[in-house]
């Protein structure tokens, strides 16, 4: 099989796994003819940093092939679909041609299990290991690893990728244990702890060694530090399904608190269910809504960014399930319309985060505003915040939203305008 047969298959076989987002790369580029590669810039639009970076990246599989028989997987053992594997020079050789194309800023690369995990985690190494040390690559490297791969392994990868992920797959140890039952929860969970342990040391030991006063003795050559240590500056991140089981979100936002506080991942990432050829009967026969998947994104923004606690993001009465004609914030305020309207001259950034259609940011611009003048309706305006989203929740100097929070039909008022349909839609 030629090289361009082996990335159709194994590049469209990785579409699936979501977690390939490039934040947390440390600034690296090639200029004074050091190196190659970079982890800023802008390229063909892949994925997006938090700050607004389009970073692109090579996402690909090292081979579909898999002896792991997870029932949601479309490479699974059993699955009849095309198969094909690259070698560990073929990968390097790909990701160097895309990036003189500028094609790619960075790679993005998992893998079926092959033989055993540590031979498969071994060739994901390698590729790392080659593009860093003998072609001095300073781009994006993101790695899946295997959890039930060696400590040894997943140190080397951290050595010399930015990023590391390990999927958990599924919200909960039953949904692992009926779809994908060769998968170890314990052993996912127990190489989530290595790794975070490993990425906090290397933190705090950058942070000790940048507040450290560099001393030389008189006439000795120029001293210099050693490099800092480097283990997955990114931190790590996970993927989990929805969907593929009878899990609610309530279930789903309480699994990703817990990995957040625990693991100190940066990201959980949600994909939603795919139907796949030849599926179990196991497995739902349509998948989930795709606004269902965007929901428990909005959810998953509160809990990281807006201070709300996953216990109180899915309301009481809806089975546990988020609402689907309306963003988590808003239902929120309108089910705790006694917390409002927030008054945008006293109250504290807490409660203001609170407020729908106020973002981080729009809070931030109003507290550091108020500190030199009184808010007024005005300054909401000239914020470009959704003003029909916002004004029933807050009062300024100049404005109260009287009785709007106590129509029976807020919720209705709210909701989005219908809009006509395009033929394409």
């Amino acid at each position: 099989m030629n090289l361009q047969s082996k990335l159709a298959i194994l590049a469209d076989a990785a579409k699936y796994d979501a977690s390939c987002a490039s934040s947390g790369a440390a600034p690296r580029d090639s200029l004074g003819g050091r190196g190659m590669g970079s982890t800023e810039g802008m390229g063909i639009c892949h994925s997006y940093a938090p700050d607004g970076r389009c970073i692109s990246l090579l996402k690909i599989l090292l081979t579909n092939f898999c002896q792991y028989d997870c029932l949601y997987c479309v490479n699974r053992v059993s699955s009849n679909v095309p198969r094909a594997r690259f070698t560990v020079q073929e990968v390097v050789d790909l990701t160097l041609d895309f990036y003189r194309r500028n094609c790619i800023e960075g790679l993005f690369l998992s893998s079926g299990i092959i033989q055993s995990p540590d031979y498969t985690m071994e060739q994901v190494v390698e590729v790392a290991r080659v593009l860093r040390e003998e072609h001095d690559f300073r781009g994006y490297i993101h790695l899946k690893t295997i959890p039930d791969a060696s400590p040894e392994l997943m140190e080397r990868a951290g050595r010399h990728a930015d990023r590391l992920s390990i999927n958990v797959e599924l919200p909960t140890p039953e949904g692992l244990a009926a779809l994908a039952p060769q998968k170890d929860g314990a052993a996912i969970a127990r190489s989530m702890a290595r790794m975070a342990v490993h990425i906090e040391d290397a933190r705090q030991a950058r942070k000790e060694q940048a507040a450290a006063k560099l001393v030389s003795m008189p006439a000795s050559a120029r001293a210099r530090r050693a490099p800092a240590p480097h283990f997955a500056p990114g931190g790590q991140s996970t993927q989990m399904i929805v969907g593929a089981d009878a899990t609610d979100d309530r279930t789903i936002l309480a699994t990703s608190a817990g990995l957040y506080g625990l693991h100190r991942l940066r990201r959980v990432y949600y994909s939603a269910f795919s139907p796949i050829p030849d599926a179990a009967r196991a497995l739902p026969l349509i998948a989930p809504p795709t606004v269902r998947e965007h929901r428990l994104y909005q959810a998953d923004w509160l809990m990281r960014f807006y201070g709300f606690a996953h216990s109180e993001i899915v309301p009481a009465g809806q089975n546990g399930m988020l609402a689907l004609d309306m963003d988590p914030k808003l239902a929120w305020a309108i089910a705790h319309r006694e917390r409002f309207p927030v008054n945008l001259n006293t109250a504290p950034r807490e409660l203001l985060l609170r407020v729908p259609g106020f973002g981080v940011q729009t809070v931030d611009r109003l507290l550091a505003a108020r500190r030199v003048r009184r808010l007024r309706h005005a300054d909401l305006a000239r914020l470009h915040v959704p003003l029909k989203k916002v004004l029933p929740f807050v009062e300024a100097a100049d404005y109260r939203p009287g009785r709007t929070l106590d129509a029976a039909d807020l919720a209705a008022r709210m909701a989005p305008p219908s809009a006509q349909r395009g033929l394409f839609d």
